[in-house]
């Protein structure tokens, strides 16, 4: 029983250690063929959102969308990121 314990409190441990490794981790979400990059954290902290200056030009609903699409984009890859680190802590379960 002793063991199983020692387990499970090791196993919080690398969750935790993992969780604040994603803070570090970056993924960028990108639309419109580069037009508007999102940048955010394993977290899904949005770090920043580059529009290109040509872009700016077009109609605020054209914008507005290419900045979902990308924000849409970058939650994927960091919610993939999420889940390929949670199982490499998980010895191959998905925590998710």
């Amino acid at each position: 029983m002793e063991s199983l314990m020692a387990n499970a409190q090791n196993l919080q441990t690398k969750i935790a250690a993992a969780q604040e490794s994603l803070a570090n981790m970056h993924v960028k979400g990108i639309a419109g063929n580069g037009d508007v990059v999102v940048d955010m954290t394993g977290k899904y902290d949005l770090v920043s959102v580059t529009i290109r200056p040509d872009v700016l030009s077009r109609a605020a609903k054209i914008v507005s969308e290419l900045v979902a699409d990308a924000y849409r984009d970058a939650k994927t890859k960091a919610d993939v990121l999420i889940d390929e680190v949670m199982t490499s802590v998980s010895g191959g379960f998905s925590l998710n």
